[in-house]
């Protein structure tokens, strides 16, 4: 069965021993984190795909009101309850803050580029703040200008819980892709701003890793490919729009940049497309995906909750399906 539902029973007891010795501390592989917002806390995951738990709270050494993780699972951006903001390293659940000269104050959404090393901070009124050198030496590296309410306008389209309109950034830190009063955008470093292609509210946007290559997702044009948005922009059809593509949850790269995933929560399932032959596959899931979040070789399909918190294994070959079974939170470590 595709999501091994099976597998992780058989595995969880030795899963189970790699809970926290000490506070702080974990023994035994992290292969992400999430972050719960009934308990205010950014919380592992402990072990392996197919026999994971979602472990206790990191300790960050402050109130926390929102947390978001870079793809690498190596950097964390904390929003403080008191307004402030920091950059932390990741290391096997173990938190030590960088420092960071930014705009303070919790944004409204992060996105990270596709590798982790840059992140794009959105506030109320367009403002969007990026930032490059992640995960060591994080620094403010630009400023970009949504023009006031435009992506506001696309947020509030959107069904509760699940689809996030396009808001994409590259590696380098030096492009932004959105959508912005229906069309897909493309704005640089040096104030550049063009359409790429027209779009409706729901569509969705990715970086591909180490470049300037993107893709979009449109209910009404489908899955495309453009190579190079900085430049030619030479697009590509890589799939016809359909049922599956009009309710897109969540569109990402493969973390070597060949494969192109596309969660669906109508069709409950994730389609991956070959980039080199536009061949589709379909990974079925017993769920109805809310996002797609990359965590190394994983990516995450809904949010914490009662529920089990589902993920797409793409270290496979095919592509599975697994679920991680969820624990009562615990409570914030005490400051």
């Amino acid at each position: 069965m595709t999501t091994r539902i099976g597998r992780i029973f058989i595995l969880l007891a030795p899963a189970a021993g790699l809970l926290p010795a000490q506070q702080g501390r974990i023994a035994g592989p992290v292969p992400g984190y999430v972050f719960d917002s009934a308990a205010r806390a950014l919380r592992p995951i402990l072990g392996i795909p197919g026999a994971s738990l979602v472990g206790g709270p990191v300790d960050f050494g402050l109130d926390v009101a929102s947390a978001w993780v870079a793809p690498r699972q190596d950097a964390a951006l904390v929003a403080g309850a008191d307004g402030s903001l920091h950059v932390f390293r990741l290391v096997a659940g173990v938190a030590t803050e960088r420092a960071f000269d930014g705009r303070p104050g919790m944004p409204d959404r992060v996105d990270f580029s596709p590798s982790g090393s840059a992140a794009a901070l959105y506030y109320a009124g367009g403002a969007v703040q990026v930032i490059t050198g992640l995960p060591d030496s994080p620094a403010p590296a630009g400023a970009f200008s949504l023009g006031a309410a435009r992506l506001r306008t696309t947020l509030r389209d959107r069904p509760p819980r699940t689809v996030r309109p396009a808001l994409a950034v590259s590696d380098d830190g030096t492009l932004l892709v959105a959508a912005l009063e229906g069309e897909i955008r493309v704005l640089d470093s040096n104030g550049g701003n063009r359409a790429l292609m027209e779009a409706g509210p729901r569509a969705l946007a990715a970086f591909a890793p180490g470049g300037h290559d993107a893709a979009v997702v449109d209910a009404g044009a489908g899955v495309v490919l453009f190579r190079d948005v900085a430049g030619a922009a030479v697009r590509q059809a890589i799939s016809a729009p359909d049922d599956a593509i009009a309710s897109a949850a969540g569109l990402a790269f493969s973390t070597d940049g060949h494969r192109l995933f596309v969660a669906s929560a109508t069709a409950r399932s994730v389609a991956a497309f070959d980039l080199a032959t536009a061949a589709r596959g379909v990974v079925p899931c017993d769920c109805a995906p809310e996002t797609l979040v990359a965590m190394g070789g994983l990516f995450r399909l809904n949010e914490l909750g009662p529920a089990p918190l589902w993920l797409l294994d793409a270290g496979t070959s095919p592509e599975s399906i697994v679920f991680v079974p969820v624990e009562q939170p615990s409570a914030p470590a005490a400051r």
